[in-house]
């Protein structure tokens, strides 16, 4: 496996590492490095991801810089190498929702995680990012997004996860594919609610969307979670 970096916005990194015989095509793991006075890793990959990840990140910070560490769920792919990030960046404070915290990160981190409450801004220095609650969106009740108010870049860990191993960034459509891939893997959470919280991101109008799995896109940010929030509509959410 190769783990790639290409700078999707200003000041923010992606390492993308493809694998294959998760679905028919390649399927890709990225996390994201937003370059800072303070530093952050949201999503941090899995154990066996971590000496190609840290290699990659020191290549633009060096990993004892890195002041937070994020997730938008608790997942292996999201956080498995939690503890070995903490060790390699020992000033680093891991943030993530108050249920995260309360039901795993309490006890899965090596140090006292930091929970944030719906809407709570955090100040990298010079970039302003706020954690925005998602439950069960796209998956699990911890779950959440981090919006970079500074380049209007939305951190949205697997919402619109598709398939192949496509350019860093896109600004062709990424809802067809993901739709595409949903109906192969039901991997979202269909509730009451799922619509109004896609409507929410929307209304941020990000101009880039950092992906967790697949190519970011850049451009009309709003128009695919609209895109993907009609989508679930049809299925019952």
């Amino acid at each position: 496996m190769e783990t790639r970096t290409d700078e999707i916005a200003a000041g923010v990194y992606r390492f993308s590492t493809a694998v294959t015989g998760v679905g028919p095509e390649p399927f890709t793991f990225n996390q994201f490095l937003i370059d800072a006075d303070e530093p952050m890793l949201f999503h941090l990959g899995h154990r066996g991801f971590f000496p190609a990840i840290a290699e990659q990140a020191a290549r633009i910070t060096p990993l004892a810089r890195i002041r937070y560490l994020s997730f938008g769920h608790v997942e292996a792919d999201e956080c498995g190498s939690l503890n070995l990030w903490l060790a390699a960046a020992p000033n680093a404070e891991v943030v993530q929702s108050r249920i995260g915290c309360q039901v795993s990160l309490n006890d899965l981190a090596d140090r006292p995680p930091r929970a944030l409450a719906d809407g709570e801004t955090l100040d990298l220095g010079g970039r302003r990012l706020t954690w925005l609650n998602t439950p069960h969106v796209p998956h699990g009740w911890e779950a959440g997004a981090l919006f970079d108010e500074t380049n209007r870049v939305l951190f949205c860990g697997d919402l619109l996860t598709h398939g192949g191993d496509g350019p860093a960034l896109t600004e062709a459509d990424v809802a067809g594919p993901a739709c595409a891939m949903e109906d192969m893997f039901h991997a979202m959470t269909m509730a009451p609610g799922t619509g109004a919280v896609l409507d929410r991101l929307a209304a941020l109008e990000p101009s880039t969307l950092a992906i967790m799995h697949g190519s970011s896109f850049r451009g009309d940010g709003a128009g695919q979670l609209r895109a993907l929030a009609d989508y679930c509509a049809k299925a019952g959410a």
